[in-house]
């Protein structure tokens, strides 16, 4: 636990940005039309008995504009490859030859669009969850500070309006976020 009041509010103004920061990547990872490694960043595979990024089990490439692969580096794991892709919610559809798996993108239409941007709402969702459990982590420690007698009561007061402050600010960059992904998904 952070040792003053300074400390703390670093901290979770740190957290709250990372999470802020998390979901731009997803974003980054929704597609608009357009093939993009970014697109299979989401992606965890099962392997080793453990959920690994995709790119740690191999290499993704854009061979042309509407189409992605993965070159797997264990022959083993293209099956939970493909299931991960598949099971990742981005509507993709990969086909294995060998050790290489090819997603073809989809056009989107406007049925897709839309799932998208219900993806993109289930994102920002996420990251206001972080942010909010990042805040109730704050207010318990501030509490914590109180009754251990390191701030005053005022303090205390003072910086409940500092933690909110952080948070409400975090919230709208995470709101900004989704109305341009949306914006850019629905009017591509």
């Amino acid at each position: 636990m952070p040792a003053t009041p300074n400390d703390l509010k670093a901290d979770l103004k740190r957290r709250m940005e990372a999470a802020v920061e998390v979901v731009r990547k997803e974003f980054a990872g929704l597609r608009t039309g357009r093939a993009s490694t970014h697109l299979l960043d989401p992606v965890m595979v099962e392997a080793y008995g453990n959920p690994m990024p995709l790119n740690q089990v191999g290499t993704v490439n854009v061979p042309e504009a509407r189409m992605l692969s993965v070159q797997v580096w264990d022959k083993g794991l293209v099956k939970a490859v493909e299931k991960a892709i598949r099971d990742a919610g981005l509507g993709l559809n990969p086909q294995a030859d060998g050790q290489l798996v090819r997603i073809p993108i989809p056009a989107l239409n406007e049925e897709r669009r839309k799932e998208l941007v219900k993806v993109a709402h289930k994102y920002a969702e996420q990251a206001r969850v972080a942010v909010r459990n990042v805040r109730r982590e704050g207010m318990d420690a501030l509490k914590k500070m109180e009754k251990d007698s390191k701030i005053t009561q005022d303090e205390h007061r003072h910086l409940d309006k500092d933690v909110q402050h952080l948070t409400d600010e975090s919230i709208k960059h995470i709101d900004e976020a989704l109305a341009l992904k949306e914006k850019e998904i629905l009017h591509v």
